[in-house]
This record gives C-alpha cells, sequence and structure tokens, in this order.
C-alpha cells in the first residue's frame, strides 16, 4: 500500500483513536443488518475420499484410527506400537520426539523414549527430547508462529517444527500401513484428515494445529478441505450415541454383575481385583482385534433419548478436561451444544506434578532440578514407574504402592548431598513414604490418593459449577472419556459428586473413544449442527455520531459530517447459537467515496457485548484488504458486503465489492496479531 493510500485511510480517523495507529479504514454501515443461512455454503461432505484418517494427538499419548469410505461401519485402530511399558496398555504411543543434535527428527512415541534411553549420558546431553508438549498450546497466552518448546537437555526448539514433525510421523505411519492393507501406493489425496484438539483449546491454538498441518505436508493451503479439525469432546459425543450395552459400563448400577464391578472392565490395566469371565474375555478379544464395527444403528442407551434431552461429555485426558454439553435433535439425531465448552488443565498430569512436588519436598528441588538435567533419561525412567503404579490406585486399596528408584537416582544423590537416599527419606517430615530395602519407594494408598486430590477437586469443582447453570439442568447422562476416565478414584469422585442426579456411562477402551469419533466425524461433519460462539466476533466502524449516545473523545468531523470513530460492529456474540456453515453478511460503504483500497479489520473479543475496539480483551484476528483503484461505482455509495462463515472450528472472512464483483477472501488469523 502506498503512503499516500495509507493517507486516504488513516485521514478519516481521530489522532487520539487507536484505529488511527492501525490504518483503520473510514468504512460505515450501509444497511441493516440482517443473518443470511446459506444452504450452498455448507462444509462440503467430503465423500470424494478413499478413506478417513484421525489422529489423536494427546499430551501424554498419541495415536491414529482409520475407515474406508465404503466401510464406514469398521474402524480399525493403528497397528501394534513397538515397545510399550508393564502395566500401560498400548494401544497408543506415548507423545515423546527425539531430535538428533543437529535438530533432524529422529524417532517418536516409544521408540524415541528406548533409544534416548539408551544413549550414553555423555552422548545423550546433546540429543533433544520432548514430551508433554502439547501442554505448551494451552497454556500460552500470546501462542505465535514462532513460540518455543524446551527439550529434556534446556535447549529450545520452535513448537511449530515439533508439531509438524510428529504430524508428518503419523502421516507416514498411516498411509504406510494403507498401503499394506491395499496393496498398492495409497496416494495422500486420497485420505481425508482429521485432528482432534481440546474444546477449550483458544482460536490461536486451534488454528496452530492446522499450520503445523500445513508445514508437515499432511495436507496443503490449497486443499483447506482436506484437513478437519474435530474437537475431542464432540468426537467422542459421536462414538458415544453407537454405544452398545456391551460397550460401556454404567456406574449408576453399582451392583456386581458375573462377580466382577463396574470398573473392572473399564480399562484394561486397571484394577487389583480379578475380573469375571465375560469382562476378561471382552478385554482379551478386544485386544487382539485392531478393527472395531460401529453399527449402523443407534446404540440401546441412545434409543432412551427423545427430543432434546441433554447430555454431559466430561473428557478427562493427559493435559486437559473438557467438559461439553449437548442436546439431542430429532429425527436425525443430530447434536446442538448448549453450552460453550468449559474444563481447564486438569488432567492426569496434574498427578505428575503432584508427585514431583513431593520429590521435591523429600530431596530438595535443587537436587531434582539437577538431577532432570544431568540424568534425563533416568528421570523419565522414574516417571515411567511412576505411571504403572499411579494407574494401580483405587479408592479401596489398602496395600502400599512400591516406585522403583533408578540405581543412577540413588548414586547421584549420595554424589550430590554426600548421605544416602533412606536418610533423607528418614530426616524429611514425609512420615508416609518410606524407603524399603529393594530400593524403592513405598508408598502408603493415602499417600498415593493424596496425589490425585488436587486434580480431581478441580474436575469436581468445575463440574459443580457447570451443573448449576440453568442450561445445564436435568442431564440424563453424563459420558465419563478419555484415558484419566479410567481411574477409580476419580470415578468414584464423580459418583459422590452427582448423587445419582444423572448415569454415569464410561466406554470400554475408553482411551480410544476419541479417536473412534473423530473418524466418525470425518465421515459425516454435517452430524454437528449447532455450536456455541467461543468468542464475539465484529469489525472495526465509523458511525454517524450521536450527542449523549457516543462519548465525546471519539468525535471526529470530516467534510462537515460528525463520525464516531471506533466503534465495533458485531457479527456474532461470545457463546450465541452458529449453526455449522452459517453466513453472516453485513453491508458497509467507504465513508470517503474516492478510497482506492478498502481495509477491514476483524476484531474479537471474550466478552459478549463490545462496544469499541479500543476496549480492553478485544484484539485484532483478520484482515481483508479491497482493492477497488480503476474501477467506478454507478450506485451513488459504493456498497462492500462482508461475510463472515462461522461453524466450523475455522472462521472464513469475505469482502465483495458489489457494483464489481471483485472479492477478496481471508482466513482469520490469530496468531500473527
Amino acid at each position: 500500500m502506498t503512503t499516500q493510500e495509507e493517507k486516504i485511510l488513516t485521514d478519516e480517523m481521530a489522532n487520539s483513536s487507536p484505529a488511527k495507529s492501525v490504518g483503520d479504514p473510514g468504512i460505515t454501515p450501509l444497511s441493516p443488518t440482517h443473518i443470511q443461512n446459506d444452504t450452498n455454503d455448507q462444509v462440503p461432505s467430503g465423500m470424494s475420499f478413499m478413506v478417513v484418517v484421525a489422529i489423536d494427538f494427546g499430551t501424554t499419548s498419541s495415536g491414529y484410527a482409520y475407515a474406508f469410505t465404503k466401510e464406514p461401519e469398521c474402524i480399525h485402530t493403528m497397528r501394534r506400537w513397538e515397545g510399550g511399558d508393564p502395566g500401560v496398555s498400548n494401544q497408543k504411543t506415548p507423545t515423546t520426539i527425539l531430535l538428533t543434535p543437529d535438530r533432524k527428527f529422529h524417532s517418536f512415541g516409544y521408540a524415541a523414549r528406548d533409544f534416548y534411553h539408551d544413549l550414553d549420558p555423555s552422548e545423550s546431553k546433546h540429543w533433544l527430547y520432548l514430551e508433554k508438549f502439547k501442554m505448551k498450546l494451552h497454556t500460552t497466552a500470546n501462542l505465535s508462529i514462532n513460540t518455543d518448546l524446551q527439550a529434556a537437555n534446556g535447549k529450545r526448539v520452535k513448537a511449530l517444527d515439533i508439531f509438524a514433525y510428529a504430524l508428518a510421523f503419523f502421516k507416514e505411519q498411516a498411509l504406510k500401513e494403507l498401503s499394506d492393507q491395499t496393496g498398492c501406493e495409497f496416494d495422500n489425496n486420497d485420505v481425508r484428515w482429521v485432528i482432534t484438539v481440546p474444546a477449550i483449546w483458544k482460536m490461536p491454538a486451534k488454528q496452530f494445529m492446522r499450520e503445523a498441518a500445513y508445514k508437515s505436508g499432511l495436507v496443503s493451503r490449497d486443499n483447506p478441505e482436506q484437513l478437519i479439525i474435530a474437537l475431542e469432546p464432540e468426537a467422542a459425543s459421536i462414538y458415544c450415541r453407537k454405544l452398545r450395552l456391551h460397550q460401556m459400563v454404567d456406574l449408576s448400577n453399582q451392583t456386581n454383575q458375573n462377580g466382577c464391578s463396574p470398573t473392572d472392565n473399564v480399562g484394561t490395566a486397571m484394577t487389583q481385583a480379578s475380573p469375571g469371565h465375560a469382562a476378561k474375555e471382552h478385554v482379551r478379544r478386544n485386544r487382539q482385534s485392531r478393527t472395531f464395527l460401529v453399527e449402523n444403528v443407534v446404540g440401546e442407551l441412545w434409543s432412551e433419548l427423545e427430543e432434546g434431552d441433554r447430555y454431559v461429555v466430561v473428557d478427562c485426558g493427559g493435559g486437559t478436561v473438557d467438559l461439553t454439553v449437548h442436546q439431542i435433535r430429532l429425527p436425525e439425531g443430530h447434536l446442538k451444544e448448549l453450552y460453550k465448552a468449559s474444563g481447564g488443565p486438569y488432567g492426569s498430569l496434574g498427578i505428575d506434578y503432584e508427585f514431583e512436588k513431593l520429590l521435591c519436598k523429600i530431596f530438595g528441588q535443587d537436587f531434582i532440578d539437577q538431577f532432570k538435567i544431568k540424568r534425563p533419561a533416568a528421570w523419565v525412567d522414574l516417571m515411567i514407574a511412576f505411571e504403572s503404579r499411579k494407574r494401580a490406585a483405587a479408592p479401596g486399596r489398602t496395600n502400599p504402592l512400591n516406585i522403583n528408584l533408578p540405581f543412577s537416582f540413588i548414586d547421584y544423590y549420595k554424589k550430590f548431598r554426600g548421605h544416602s537416599v533412606e536418610h533423607a527419606l528418614r530426616k524429611s517430615n514425609v512420615d508416609f513414604v518410606k524407603w524399603s530395602s529393594q530400593g524403592m519407594l513405598r508408598m502408603s494408598p493415602d499417600a498415593m490418593n493424596s496425589l490425585f486430590k488436587p486434580t480431581i477437586e478441580h474436575i469436581i469443582q468445575h463440574l459443580n459449577e457447570l451443573f448449576e447453570k440453568p442450561e445445564v439442568s436435568n442431564i440424563k447422562f453424563l459420558f465419563l472419556v478419555g484415558g484419566f476416565a479410567e481411574s477409580p478414584l476419580l470415578q468414584q469422585a464423580v459418583q459422590n459428586m452427582l448423587q445419582g442426579r444423572s448415569r454415569i456411562i464410561i466406554p470400554h477402551d475408553v482411551g480410544l473413544t476419541i479417536l473412534k469419533g473423530a473418524v466418525l466425524f470425518g465421515l459425516d461433519p454435517s452430524i454437528i449442527k449447532v455450536r456455541r460462539s467461543p468468542l464475539t466476533y465484529g469489525v472495526g466502524v465509523l458511525n454517524r455520531f450521536v450527542e449523549d449516545k457516543h462519548p465525546s473523545e471519539k468525535l471526529l468531523v470530516k467534510d462537515g459530517t460528525r463520525w464516531c470513530t471506533d466503534v465495533f460492529d458485531t457479527f456474532i456474540s461470545a457463546d450465541q447459537s452458529v449453526a455449522l456453515g452459517e453466513l453472516v453478511k453485513r453491508s458497509y460503504t467507504p465513508a470517503k467515496p474516492s478510497q482506492q483500497v478498502i481495509v477491514i479489520h476483524v476484531y474479537c473479543s471474550e466478552k459478549e457485548k463490545v462496544g469499541f475496539i479500543s476496549e480492553s480483551g478485544v484484539k485484532k484476528c483478520g484482515t481483508l484488504r479491497l482493492d477497488v483503484s480503476g474501477t467506478e461505482s454507478t450506485a451513488p455509495r459504493r456498497e462492500i458486503q462482508t461475510h463472515m462463515q462461522f461453524g466450523d472450528t475455522e472462521i472464513r472472512a469475505m469482502a465483495v465489492d458489489v457494483s464489481t464483483g471483485r472479492t477478496v477472501k481471508a482466513s482469520i488469523d490469530f496468531l500473527s496479531h
């Protein structure tokens, strides 16, 4: 844009206005606002793909599943991973990644962990090992393309590179498996990809995932429809509709069936007690088969639901807990989101942090910090040992849990402090952790339960707050999904909180629920009909100045016309219902007829009601730049139509010069502003 053009635009603005500094144009609303649902703009059904592959990119573990569009009832989960941990079923692989010292991708998952672990300590400190890095997208306030992550050796790497490497790894694995299965080279263009993200993620994090997919070569920018970003609890919800009675546990029927308590057949490796024969048989069959038959019917549970019935999906993962409230719309049984997604960073990672805090209390923060940097592989070992004991925690447990301390921990502690680990335990005031002569930490069940307490309390508090909302009354079912849902301690806490108000349903293979639902979503994206907008969106405009209504500092007099600057013209408000593919149109006209370039800035805010773009919490999230130079408008006032299309996890914007038909499109960009 030339300085001359900039001047034309900014001349319209008062000096005190923030709009002047961003070069906001003078546009003013032309017509009464109206909303139009454009049916031909619906999300494409995309049945031109041969296969749908969904990637569940989790905080602690990841995996993929797929279904051929010709056989939508058969969902295949990925091949068995190499490696694995005792006491942990490996239908997914840990979300860990290893880069060589010159920052090239080396390996992912168990392979990355095992290779890193076997490196000599003098060598391993040059390699870059990252785990549980997905949380960074949730916790970074001003996420951008340049956000970085810290590897185990303290070195920093670009987050976008790491996410792209991980997605490229899944692409390669999945295409290889598809090629083996079909007996010929499988083309990526025949795949519709689905990536799942937490519903409570802010828009920049969701966009970041898409940017990583472009960078990884999963899909190209020219064909954005090939990738769907699915929300985790929505995917779970879609799968739960298909559940048959033998595929779930109803915690509300707390009777023992076949001599097994309901929690026995939830997790594959969760409980100490011996499950009944039927449950054992079920788990054995499931482990061997990687293909799930999703019957093309509505599950028995679902058939109990009537028009307008409500249910809650609580997705408890490694990093976040997501709560979504859905309502059934018959006859097709489409889902409508009733209340915008809520939750927070209350995943099972919180228990690991509590364990780390306990270790710091016993051995000193200075030692633990040093140990993690100097012996990173041994630290990984210690956390693996903790993970399998964490899964053995249960409400009625009486015998202690033993956690193996790696030899290098014991050895390094003696060098660091000059006395033994045993001495440290005796000296610390932590009486519920003892030292066992076999080189283990012995934790009483109470000690282990206390590590769960803060995280579970957060979840319960959040559920309580949710159930107090008027939209969340009369909930028929509560679906507990995600890996952390396997925890008997969490199950019991949810039961105690609900006191029988809703039926609590846990699907079998609860850790794969989201993955299977994401495949179903990819096969039919139109199943989710109504979402709640997480943000308020609008554009910055000039309005005619009205005394007593507009603040005087916003007054701008130009060519005898009194304007109010910085007005936020709302397209859609936070928590408003948005139909998938809904198109909102507004018409504007340049405040100055001679403008050659019309720039429309799109703003967003978490607040429901926004008056001016200068208010706190209002962020610029997109720009539409329409060049109208060299064209004459026949109408006395040139009409510029702005369209915003909502509904999918992305938002698309477009500006049209009505007299010439010139258009400009933009994806709303949450990362670069």
